[in-house]
């Protein structure tokens, strides 16, 4: 883009910015902000997805889509069956990489407001201290149906295992925990497609498809 050309910004606080590049240098670029527009694309319905951290492009897929589908926050998850192991500072690096595909996400799709990328944690870990609401647990073996539940306007955490899924004694933990296991149809889905799919029922039911 040149100088003169009109640009869209947002700084992921809600609404977004008319403006104009005034110059490109190799270092960056200059622009003259003209007008905020109090523009609101988020979702009613406040998602957190609580997702087990499947390997490389798996995960950074399953976040960028959940982002496009309206997630309002993301809590990447260690769980038994986990095959990706994160300590110091790539840990840190990869939260880092994570928040990235969630901000351009935002971009792509039009969101204004950045959903954040919490820490990496054991599942046993977060469980104390996840949000209140209606708390999903996806699970192939479950007899209950997301259309099978009550019409909802709360908050929703939603558990997803990584590759392999969760293991028998993490299923109970979580039900343990106020959990309701979720059927999504008579297939078992890749654990890049589950979240999504999901994501996606939940926000023609109580949301905003």
């Amino acid at each position: 883009m040149e100088s003169g050309a009109p640009v869209t910004l947002f700084d992921g606080s809600g609404g977004e910015y008319r403006c104009v590049i005034e110059a490109t240098r190799r270092d960056g670029v200059t622009v003259q902000v003209n007008q905020h527009i109090d523009r609101e694309v988020e979702s009613p319905l406040q998602t957190t997805l609580a997702q087990g951290i499947s390997r490389g492009e798996r995960m950074d897929y399953t976040l960028r889509k959940a982002v496009e589908l309206g997630v309002s926050t993301i809590q990447p998850l260690f769980t038994e069956y986990c095959q990706v192991q994160l300590k110091g500072e790539r840990l840190i690096q990869r939260q880092r990489h994570w928040q990235g595909v969630a901000n351009a996400a935002c971009e792509q799709s039009g969101r204004n407001r950045v959903p954040e990328v919490l820490t990496p944690s054991r599942l046993r870990d977060y469980l104390p201290t996840m949000p209140q609401g209606l708390r999903l647990l996806l699970d192939p073996r479950a007899e209950t149906r997301l259309t099978d539940l009550t019409s909802s306007r709360e908050s929703i955490v939603l558990f997803a295992g990584p590759e392999g899924g969760l293991s028998q004694q993490e299923i109970d933990l979580l039900a343990n925990h106020g959990c309701i296991g979720i059927r999504l149809g008579p297939r078992v889905l890749r654990t890049e497609t589950a979240a999504l799919a999901a994501l996606a029922v939940l926000q023609n039911l109580w949301g905003d498809f």
